[in-house]
C-alpha cells in the first residue's frame, strides 16, 4: 500500500514538473518531423500578435518517453539586407565650361569598378541635370548616363537634398560629369564608391482597402492602412499616381494603444519614421522591425494640391528559428507571456558551427495552454451569523467570569 502511494505521489511529481513548463505561456504548436540536430522554423504571420513585442517569450520544450521535460535552445534571425559600400580613390583633374553646362573630369587610378558619385555643392537651392560620361584615355568618350537630376530645397517649410549619382557599375580611367546650369556648380566635394546592397527576405503582408481622410485640425491628408493581422513590420512602400515633380514631408505613425473613455474610443499613436515622400527616389520607407497593425501615414501638402495615391505595401522580414536538438522527445514551440525574459543560450556565441543547409520543420495547429486550476481555500464560516454568534458567546463568557471574579473580591 505504501508503494502504490509513493510510486502515485512520483508519476504526479513527474507531471506537474513538465506541466510547469508549460503552464507559464498561452499558446503551443506541435513541431513535426524533428530527425537530425539542427532544424529551422519559419515563424508563422498568426502567432505574433500573441507574443510579446519584443519576441522573447519564444520557447522550444520537449516531452520526452519518460515524461522529463526538455528544453531546446534556439537562434532567432530574421531577413534582413547586407549592405557594403567600398569607397573608391580619385583625383578631380580638369574643370571646364562652354556653352551647354560646366564639366568636372574625375581620374580613378586603379579601374576600380563603381557605381556611385555623391556630390556636395556649396548651393542650397537648385535643380540641375547632369551627364556621366567614361573614358579610358580622355579621347573617346562613353556615355553612362544622361539627364539624371540633382536637386537641393532650403527654405523654411523644408530642407532637402537628393545629390547621389547611381548608375550600372562601370569601370573607366576617367569619368566626365556635365552640369547643365547657368551658375557654376560649387562643388566643395566628391565621393566615388562601389554599393552593393543584397535585399534581404520579406514578407509582403495583406492589408485591408486603405483609407484616405484629411487632419480636422491642421487639413494633412492622413493614409490610415489596417493590416490583416498583427506582424513584424519594416518596411512601407507608397504609390503614387501623379507624374509631376513633387516634395513632401511624411510621418509615419503606428498604433499603441486604446482607451475606451465616455467619449469614445481614443486611439494613441507613436512615431515610426519620418521622412519625404518625392518623385527623384523610391517611395519606401525602412525602420526598425516594429510588431503592429495598424499604420497612419500623414502628408505634409503645404500649399500645394493632394497627391493622388495609387497603393501601399507593407513588408517585414522573414523570422525563423535556428534550432538544436540532442534528445528525443516530442516538441512544442510554446508562446504568449508578456513576462518572459530572452533566453541566453551557448549557441549564440558559435553561430558560425551551425550547418548551412537545415532541414526546415512545420508548425502544427496552435493549441491553447490549459491552466492549473488554482485551489481556493474557503474560509471557516461562509456564513457571517455563524461568526456573529460565535463572537457573542464568546462576549457572554468572558462576561460571565468577570462578573464571578468581582463577586468572590
Amino acid at each position: 500500500m505504501r508503494t502504490n502511494i509513493k510510486l502515485t505521489c512520483f508519476f504526479l511529481l513527474i507531471c506537474s514538473g513538465s506541466f510547469g513548463q508549460f503552464n507559464q505561456y498561452g499558446y503551443k504548436r506541435e513541431i513535426v518531423g524533428v530527425k537530425d540536430q539542427w532544424h529551422k522554423i519559419v515563424l508563422p504571420n498568426e502567432i505574433f500578435g500573441k507574443m510579446d513585442a519584443g519576441l522573447a517569450d519564444i520557447r522550444i520544450y520537449g516531452l520526452t518517453a519518460k515524461h522529463d521535460t526538455v528544453e531546446a535552445p534556439y537562434i532567432l534571425r530574421s531577413g534582413t539586407e547586407k549592405a557594403g559600400q567600398k569607397d573608391v580613390a580619385f583625383s578631380l583633374i580638369n574643370q571646364s565650361k562652354n556653352d551647354k553646362g560646366y564639366y568636372f573630369t574625375l581620374e580613378v587610378p586603379d579601374e576600380n569598378a563603381v557605381n556611385q558619385l555623391k556630390l556636395e555643392f556649396k548651393q542650397r537651392n537648385f535643380d540641375w541635370r547632369v551627364t556621366l560620361e567614361g573614358s579610358q584615355n580622355q579621347q573617346e568618350w562613353f556615355s553612362i548616363i544622361e539627364g539624371s537630376r540633382i536637386l537641393s530645397i532650403k527654405n523654411e517649410m523644408a530642407d532637402f537634398q537628393f545629390t547621389k549619382v547611381t548608375f550600372p557599375a562601370s569601370k573607366y580611367r576617367y569619368f566626365r560629369l556635365s552640369i547643365n546650369s547657368d551658375k557654376k556648380p560649387e562643388l566643395t566635394s566628391a565621393k566615388i564608391a562601389l554599393n552593393e546592397v543584397i535585399d534581404g527576405d520579406f514578407r509582403k503582408y495583406e492589408i485591408n482597402p486603405i483609407n484616405i481622410e484629411e487632419e480636422k485640425q491642421n487639413k494633412k491628408p492622413v493614409i490610415n492602412i489596417s493590416l490583416k493581422s498583427t506582424v513584424p513590420v519594416c518596411r512601407l512602400k507608397v504609390f503614387v499616381k501623379d507624374t509631376f515633380v513633387f516634395y513632401r514631408p511624411v510621418t509615419i505613425k503606428y498604433l499603441t494603444d486604446s482607451i475606451k473613455t465616455e467619449q469614445g474610443w481614443k486611439f494613441n499613436y507613436s512615431t515610426l519614421a519620418t521622412g519625404t515622400l518625392n518623385s527623384f527616389e523610391k517611395s519606401q520607407f525602412k525602420f526598425s522591425s516594429t510588431v503592429l497593425r495598424q499604420l497612419k501615414v500623414i502628408i505634409e501638402n503645404q500649399d500645394n494640391r493632394s497627391l493622388k495615391i495609387d497603393s501601399v505595401v507593407v513588408e517585414g522580414y522573414v523570422h525563423e528559428i535556428i534550432a538544436r536538438f540532442i534528445e528525443p522527445a516530442t516538441y512544442f514551440l510554446a508562446y504568449g507571456n508578456d513576462r518572459a525574459v530572452k533566453p541566453d543560450y551557448d549557441i549564440d556565441r558559435f553561430a558560425d558551427k551551425i550547418p548551412i543547409k537545415l532541414t526546415e520543420l512545420k508548425l502544427g495547429d496552435e493549441q491553447l495552454i490549459e491552466k492549473r486550476a488554482v485551489i481556493k481555500t474557503s474560509p471557516l464560516f461562509q456564513n457571517k451569523i455563524w461568526l456573529w454568534t460565535i463572537m457573542g458567546l464568546i462576549i457572554l463568557i468572558l462576561g460571565w467570569f468577570s462578573i464571578r471574579m468581582i463577586k468572590k473580591n
